[in-house]
């Protein structure tokens, strides 16, 4: 779609990240107050074994260290804000079941082509999420079922973050994308996701060729991402080829 026709004109696009060097916070590094990162660490895990004792243990539970202290960076290091936010993910995780969540348990919608994790990394070395929104057809479509393939594939896309890479890029293809396509609910559960559950896994997000009928969607959208909304760039499919993968790693659905 040209530029003239497209949404993105109307955009600012913001510049992509330059680098994404991991910040590391070892487990004996000083936290904001002098107290050391362990030391918090312990603190919230024994709160949470006390307050929340019917909480699963293990990956991604309540006693999960690494889990643990990377929702205290995302809260600055306050213990009572990392313990419900915690709280909250780690039932959400629960009642979810988002450990059962597997290829064969969203097939149905996963063979639709709709999402997927790309096999290649960009060049950030990202794990990359992309979404055909051409189609998704919320009518035609269960939301739970949306729901468990989008968790599906958050899973999957950080289950595959290399080492100094703390989070991933998604792509939304919106070549095609018409008012049928369009889907505030799903999209209200994907900003919930991003915040609630996997805070700041969520790299940056291109909008790719997003027409004039999208602009309504994202009026609505934009508010309920606040600051996030920064993560947002739209841009055309030359760009995501150019400025984010090579030649040879260009996801399928953008390759000339």
């Amino acid at each position: 779609m040209a530029a003239a026709c497209s949404f993105r004109s109307i955009v600012r696009a913001p510049p992509p990240p330059r680098g994404l060097a991991r910040r590391s916070v070892h487990c004996c590094s000083a936290a904001p107050g002098g107290a050391s990162t362990s030391k918090l660490v312990m603190e919230v895990k024994e709160r949470l074994e006390r307050e929340h004792p019917g909480l699963p243990t293990g990956r991604s539970g309540r006693d999960d260290d690494e889990m643990i202290l990377w929702f205290l960076k995302d809260r600055k290091f306050a213990v009572d804000e990392a313990v419900s936010k915690l709280t909250k993910a780690i039932k959400w995780r629960q009642d979810f079941h988002v450990s059962e969540l597997s290829e064969e348990s969203v097939k149905g919608l996963f063979q639709t082509g709709k999402a997927y994790v790309h096999s290649s990394f960009d060049i950030y070395n990202r794990p990359v999420l992309v979404v055909v929104a051409a189609k998704h057809f919320p009518s035609k479509q269960d939301p739970l079922e949306n729901e468990k393939l989008c968790a599906f594939l958050v899973e999957k896309a950080l289950n595959k973050l290399p080492t100094g890479t703390d989070n991933i890029l998604g792509i939304f293809d919106l070549r095609g994308f018409r008012v049928e396509n369009g889907d505030l609910q799903f999209l209200k559960f994907l900003i919930d996701v991003f915040y609630y559950y996997y805070p700041k896994r969520l790299g940056q997000v291109l909008f790719v060729d997003a027409p004039f009928v999208f602009q309504p969607m994202w009026q609505l959208v934009k508010p309920l991402l606040k600051q996030y909304a920064s993560l947002v760039r739209f841009c055309d499919a030359e760009t995501v080829r150019k400025e984010y993968f090579t030649e040879e790693t260009v996801p399928p659905d953008f390759r000339c």
